[in-house]
């Protein structure tokens, strides 16, 4: 683990000097331009380190640590210091959280995701191309798109209003949401009896997927801070995008998986909603 964390580390750190060295290649253009060419040359150097260690999940702590650095870049003296404190803080609670529960849950270089060793056996030798397109830069795409409103809140000078006070606490309300849920199912996975039994306690009664509930729901929190501080049609695009990425391709990922290891998972999703938090359904009589 000291080794495989060592790695890790130097990639990241590979990574924030080539993502300075593309910035400033283009300083003079547009900061979310400059933005954006940062962190797809980052992105570039994860995807050299996944590659050479063969092991994609070099990227999964991307997700987490590339949205705070992006949003100290776009603090400028003119916006409203207040609420550019308030979505550093949010980001750097929720990168904090997100970036622990992978750290804690990580098994070193040995392991690797199971939806990228999916991905893997199901494209064979064009597995590189995967990797570097779906595994690496859709993510870094998306969650880009879902900083947006960011650039607009750390920009905007416009006084801080109740708006933006309701963005903070869904955002910190949201990272809570999730921590609880990954608590959760940390708690279930290391007492279960059997792997066919169904989490159906605590939020995951309610939801058979609580954490990405609460995931979703941070990027609203953004949005929200972006309408806040100057209001565009797409303040909102990053997080309906994101919102779209877990109702459509997560979610089903997760409970085919599950009602595929599980003998009573189907009848589960009949019960319980699949992403918003509800009463669970009563079976039919």
């Amino acid at each position: 683990m000291r080794r495989a964390t060592a790695l890790v580390l130097l990639a990241y750190a590979a990574a924030l000097m080539l993502a300075m060295i593309a910035g400033r290649a283009i300083d003079a253009s547009h900061p979310i331009l400059v933005a954006l060419v940062a962190d797809c040359a980052a992105t570039i150097a994860v995807f050299a380190f996944s590659m050479s260690f063969d092991n994609s999940s070099f990227y999964d702590p991307y997700w987490s640590v590339a949205p705070f650095a992006i949003a100290s870049y776009w603090e400028v003296p003119g916006g409203n210091p207040v609420r550019q404190g308030l979505v550093l803080f949010a980001l750097a609670f929720w990168g904090a959280r997100l970036t622990w529960n992978w750290y804690r849950q990580w098994r070193g270089l040995e392991h690797e995701d199971w939806r990228y060793v999916d991905i893997r056996a199901r494209t064979g030798r064009a597995w590189p191309l995967a990797s570097f397109a779906g595994v690496h830069f859709f993510p870094t795409l998306i969650v880009f798109a879902g900083l947006l409103p960011v650039y607009s809140a750390m920009f905007s000078p416009a006084p801080l209003g109740a708006l933006d006070i309701a963005a903070f606490f869904v955002a910190i309300g949201a990272t809570i949401i999730e921590a609880v849920s990954d608590q959760q199912l940390r708690s279930y996975v290391l007492m279960r009896r059997n792997h066919e039994e169904i989490l159906a306690s605590g939020l995951w009664k309610y939801s058979r997927h609580p954490n990405y509930f609460g995931e979703a729901t941070f990027w609203w929190g953004l949005a929200l801070f972006g309408l806040a501080a100057d209001p565009h049609l797409w303040s909102v695009a990053g997080a309906a995008a994101i919102t779209v990425m877990f109702v459509f391709i997560s979610v089903p990922l997760l409970d085919e998986r599950s009602a595929a290891r599980r003998p009573g998972y189907r009848d589960h999703m009949q019960r319980v909603s699949a992403l918003v938090p509800m009463p669970p359904r009563r079976p039919a009589s």
